[in-house]
């Protein structure tokens, strides 16, 4: 595994093995590379590669206002500093939206597209609850712990607890400032993207009990992405790569496997 940054800023691992496509990953909002270590583990044998985003973990943003397209151009840079020609995507959350992004405009450097628990049109009250959750955020100027109970299950969380203190020192050390400037982003989000831009072959997937990226949702990006297959893990909430890892590595492993 080699780390290293980036010209621009951005922090990354990388491991490189035998195949020439990578499997990429890209986290969500307020979080870092390191929720995708059950995956790094498990894909040990294939080529990874895992970054902080721009503004999170040791990524540098300097922008006073961002895109979408910013975060697909951090993507694009690392490729070309890695010599990285084409990939497979897999992106959580934030990170799917930025999946989405790439997808509909690099088409031609993907090799497969997988959206982890991805938002789709939220209802009037969905769009309410995530509006207060971000008018929280900017009036406390930090993260609220109470995300855990929404990303994991109560029983894996009392079972678990090194990964509660994991997560929420990942949280705590958010530079405020730059997660509200992404976490605006991702409450804002207009789901205005052209899916018939999306080419390659797609595994759109989320938890069973996932209430911010609901099963309802993924079954409309399904419908909507041509050339796309779904995938709802059972007993699964927000972080199900995390807390069903063994479902959601296997389903990855079997659909790269059939695009390689």
């Amino acid at each position: 595994m080699t780390t290293g940054t980036t010209a621009s800023g951005t922090y990354y691992l990388y491991s490189k093995k035998d195949q020439d496509v990578p499997i990429v990953f890209v986290h969500g909002v307020g979080l870092t590379h390191e929720i995708w270590h059950p995956q790094l583990e498990f894909f040990n044998y294939h080529s990874t590669l895992a970054y902080d985003i721009l503004g999170h973990g040791k990524s540098l943003l300097e922008k006073e206002e961002i895109t979408f397209d910013d975060f697909s151009e951090q993507l694009i840079e690392l490729m070309d500093h890695l010599n990285i020609k084409k990939i497979h995507l897999i992106g959580f959350s934030i990170g799917s939206l930025i999946a989405r992004n790439f997808a509909i405009t690099q088409n031609e450097r993907l090799s497969s597209l997988t959206l982890l628990c991805s938002v789709y049109k939220r209802t009037a009250e969905q769009q309410k609850i995530v509006n207060q959750r971000f008018e929280q955020a900017k009036k406390e100027l930090k993260l609220s712990k109470q995300a855990l109970k929404r990303w994991f299950t109560d029983k894996y969380l009392e079972n678990n607890p090194e990964i509660y203190e994991k997560i929420s020192s990942i949280l705590s050390a958010n530079n405020m400032k730059n997660f509200l400037k992404v976490y605006e982003l991702f409450v804002n989000h207009k789901n205005d993207e052209d899916f018939n831009k999306i080419k390659a072959n797609t595994l759109v997937m989320t938890g069973e009990y996932d209430i911010g990226s609901t099963v309802k949702m993924s079954q409309e990006l399904n419908a909507l992405i041509y050339k796309s297959q779904l995938k709802i893990i059972k007993d699964g909430k927000h972080l199900c790569g995390i807390e069903c890892a063994d479902d959601v590595n296997l389903t990855i492993k079997n659909f790269i496997g059939s695009d390689e």
